[in-house]
């Protein structure tokens, strides 16, 4: 859909206690009285289609040939289509039915790199290396013909003329990772790195002297410990010994290891309680806070001097990357003149900032509340945004001034007058401690509650677990607000973005503590008058809906719940799960045969029994990660105890819901299923 347009609609008509809509009128038009109206079923043109349709998406940027190259997910298309912006104008590279994307460890990232005067890219296909030239009716052409591997986290090698990748190869019945460099005239392999359990983001320094990359052994997860390690390129091309920069202690989680102009390596640690910049200095890893600050808790961003720029301050204690859960991700960028462009997280909110090497700072494109794949070139800064009014952008920012232009997306589907924008709150918990949410109160021009009415509430759980929610435009979110629900998005404790400790602090707990949160934040919301705490809901997917199975199971706070794909026996999943998650349900609640009490006490399948209120399913029929058989059983355990269920099976989707249709569908028929449980 065109422009700003995007997800309004015209209406034929309805009425609501009096309030008529004309026919072929838009939405941003309409003028109408906000009507007391019962909670929950508020006519909406923000329909579920709408929704589905807005849930286009960017990832993995990158600056080259002239311009700026990025996917863009459709999801009407299911797939993830390569554009190249240059010269004013967006380009789309890849063929109509070619979609980019990497399945390395499942959740993939990394899938293209630009080479020359064209790209390198991975199939979702067939997960195979493709060469695709950028001139009008290029035709994707095999690199790579190994069945048996996928490949993810490409970087180009020019002094090589090879790709560098993560190789997922299945030989025999074992999963191997390696690093390789695979050849660009015919994809000649060459391995550089084995032995670890997993590999990460190689790099190769401008001088071609050094090998970088990041690696990990089981039971580590990237986010617990990791491994900065180094190979010298020698001579005659051949690689030296590897050896350990940081973390062989097993106590850092390292991530996005990188070069700067003059040779350093680079990455993020959270040696110090937070995903911060690191560099290496006479032999020795140092805080990249500049002017010689060292590592401590700044005040907020100033926004004074000269052209916007902070007095020198030391680094902010603050995250300044998401989980790394997939590849290729960019979240820090070093500067050619010794400063750092960072994507810093407080709170929950997303800052873009440009930090000098003396320590000042500035932010930019302050509209915005997330950032991501950050990339630069001597004119612009460069990035993925979000906001909470607008769809995610691909954000050009002049480096001189800070004028932020939108080069892709940024689209507002509903106007101001109809949109519910994030509260963000703290409420305590167990233990003592805090948790965090964003709520989203309802909001529809043409409805108000009614004076004697608090709203229904729904809480969302996020995937991972170990991962988080951000204030931005969800456009699943706004369908229910729009309908005259409360939503509380949840960054339960073990959330990441908040600090190692908050993030490890599900270790051993899942199942319980995250499960304390959500039942803590209806009562603190049903305390403050905002939500009827008598008529909660609570969803989630995957790892959130094994959270929701939990709740509904262990707790009667809420009416019903959702489960999309969901966790419902860990055991199982440990049996069939991938190897990248092979040993995270042994962090997440404990080893089965020393834990298997605790086990038993937290999987919802064998307390479905005690759980009465209804729930409704949604399932893949191609997910690998929750397999179909693990939520026919929570099902059919349900049904054979009278529990009111229903169960949609999308037999060709994945671990999570790409196609629109399907995307509309399960939202619809959510919304029907929790109308039908209000009083």
């Amino acid at each position: 859909m065109p422009g700003d347009r995007v997800g309004w609609k015209t209406v034929s008509a309805f009425s609501r206690e009096g309030t008529t809509v004309d026919k072929g009128e838009p939405l941003s038009s309409l003028r109408s009285v906000a009507l007391p109206s019962p909670c929950g079923d508020w006519p909406s043109c923000w329909s579920a289609g709408d929704a589905a349709a807005a849930s286009r998406d960017f990832a993995e940027l990158r600056a080259g040939l002239g311009g700026l190259l990025w996917l863009q997910f459709d999801p009407q298309e299911a797939g993830c289509s390569l554009w190249l912006w240059r010269e004013g104008e967006p380009q789309r590279l890849t063929p109509p039915g070619r979609s980019v994307r990497s399945r390395v460890y499942e959740y993939g990232g990394g899938a293209f790199c630009v080479v020359g005067d064209g790209v390198v890219l991975v199939d979702e296909a067939d997960q195979q290396l493709h060469r695709l030239g950028v001139a009008a009716g290029s035709v994707p052409e095999a690199l790579t013909a190994r069945s048996h591997c996928r490949y993810g986290d490409l970087q180009f090698a020019p002094a090589w003329s090879a790709v560098l990748a993560v190789e997922e190869s299945r030989e025999q019945d074992r999963v191997i990772h390696r690093l390789v460099a695979l050849g660009l005239a015919d994809g000649t392999r060459r391995v550089l790195a084995e032995g670890a359990d997993f590999y990460g983001a190689p790099r190769l320094s401008d001088d071609d002297r050094r090998l970088a990359w990041i690696e990990w052994d089981r039971p580590e997860l990237p986010w617990t410990a990791t491994r900065l390690c180094q190979a010298a390129v020698l001579v005659d091309g051949s690689l030296g010994d590897r050896e350990v920069l940081v973390g062989a202690a097993g106590d850092d989680s390292l991530q996005q290891p990188m070069f700067t102009d003059d040779g350093r390596l680079t990455c993020l640690s959270d040696r110090a309680g937070w995903w911060q910049p690191w560099a290496e200095q006479g032999g020795q890893w140092h805080p990249a806070s500049g002017a010689g600050h060292p590592l401590d808790n700044g005040a907020a961003l100033s926004t004074t001097g000269t052209a916007g720029w902070s007095e020198p301050r030391r680094m902010a204690e603050a995250d300044h990357a998401p989980a790394p859960w997939q590849l290729g991700t960019l979240s820090h960028l070093p500067l050619d003149d010794g400063g750092w462009l960072l994507a810093r997280l407080e709170e929950g909110w997303g800052l873009l900032v440009e930090r000098a090497a003396d320590g000042r700072e500035r932010r930019l494109a302050a509209e915005f509340s997330r950032f991501r794949q950050l990339a630069s070139d001597a004119q612009h800064f460069y990035c993925i945004a979000a906001a909470p009014d607008r769809l995610p952008a691909v954000l050009a920012i002049a480096r001189d001034s800070g004028r932020v232009h939108v080069l892709a997306g940024g689209e507002r589907p509903l106007p101001a007058e109809e949109l519910s924008w994030p509260q963000s709150l703290r409420f305590a918990t167990g233990e003592g401690e805090s948790a965090q949410a964003f709520f989203y109160p309802p909001r529809n021009a043409a409805c108000s509650v009614p004076a004697d009415e608090r709203p229904p509430l729904l809480v969302f759980l996020h995937g991972g677990p170990t991962s988080a929610c951000y204030p931005v435009f969800d456009p699943r979110i706004q369908f229910w607000t729009q309908r005259g629900f409360a939503v509380a998005d949840l960054n339960y404790r073990g959330s990441s973005g908040f600090g190692r400790a908050f993030r490890l602090r599900l270790a051993g707990e899942w199942g319980r503590i995250e499960v304390e949160d959500a039942c803590a934040l209806v009562r603190h919301l049903g305390e403050a008058g905002l939500i009827d705490p008598a008529r909660a809901f609570v969803r989630g997917a995957s790892a959130g809906g094994y959270t929701a199975l939990c709740a509904l199971a262990f707790h009667r706070l809420f009416r019903g719940g959702a489960s999309l794909y969901g966790v419902s026996d860990p055991l199982s999943l440990r049996r069939v799960t991938h190897k990248f998650e092979g040993d995270y349900l042994d962090w997440l609640i404990g080893d089965p045969a020393r834990d298997a009490e605790r086990y038993r006490q937290r999987t919802p399948l064998l307390h479905a029994g005690r759980i009465a209120a209804p729930v409704i399913f949604f399932q893949g029929g191609l997910d690998a990660v929750v397999v179909p058989e693990q939520t026919a059983a929570m099902v059919a355990a349900l049904r054979a105890r009278g529990v009111p269920v229903e169960y949609w099976l999308y037999p060709d989707e994945r671990h999570g819901f790409r196609q629109a249709a399907h995307l509309a569908d399960a939202l619809a028929r959510e919304w029907r299923f929790y109308v039908n449980l209000l009083d």
